[in-house]
């Protein structure tokens, strides 16, 4: 079988939707669209099959539940990542739309953010330094499936293409430019000075941070 290199490969590989296994369709059906995502699909058969499609704000990729989709047990699904760039305003949402979440919390010991809540290995509050990948909070839907908030604001290097930047959502890009407004207070007092090209300087940054590549000063 012919190695090939990372260079070498052409076809894109999208991850574009997940099965989640439930018991109850439409009281799954209500908790996600509770919880404001996106109904993308309700197709039900003459044989029995039915397949829902939701769409979590901002993310490429979908979730789909339904009857004769999967043979998994309902609620097996644990460790689904929903990324987010604040987590204390996704958390807030969330609670506010019904789901029961977590507090916010980072891990105490590797892996602890797949425990169950209210073991020791949970943490409260954010990561010390607010340190990107490291923060965390959790819900479950009604079945049990388990879902995992985590913030991430510098992405680590490689993750992101440099020259292509971009922002899932108004809020992602709004928390963006506070960070970057943040940073360029400091910035500002260092050179002792207002910065009367702040535009570029944000630019960099932001683009920057997403990359994961050295933050400007």
């Amino acid at each position: 079988m012919a190695n090939l290199k990372s260079e070498d490969r052409s076809n894109d590989l999208k991850l574009e939707a997940i099965v989640i296994p439930v018991s109850d369709v439409d009281r799954a059906k209500k908790f996600y669209g509770d919880l404001g995502w996106r109904l993308d699909a309700d197709f039900p058969f003459d044989n029995g099959f039915r397949v829902v499609q939701f769409t979590p704000p901002g993310s490429g990729c979908s979730v789909q539940f339904g009857t004769n989709i999967t043979s998994a047990a309902p609620g097996s699904a644990h460790g689904l990542y929903l990324i987010v760039s604040d987590i204390e305003a996704a958390r807030n949402e969330l609670a506010t739309r019904g789901a029961k979440i977590s507090e916010v919390f980072h891990p105490g010991t590797p892996g602890a953010q797949f425990q169950p809540e209210g073991t020791s290995g949970r943490v409260g509050g954010p990561a010390p330094d607010r340190a990107s990948y490291s923060t965390f909070a959790t819900f479950s839907d009604p079945d049990g499936n388990g879902w995992l908030l985590q913030e991430i604001t510098t992405r680590l290097p490689g993750r992101i293409d440099s020259a292509a930047t971009s922002f899932g959502s108004v809020s992602d890009l709004a928390s963006a430019l506070r960070r970057a407004a943040a940073a360029h207070g400091e910035h500002e007092k260092r050179i002792g000075e207002a910065d009367p090209n702040w535009p570029d300087w944000y630019a960099a940054y932001m683009v920057a941070e997403q990359a994961g590549v050295k933050l400007p000063e």
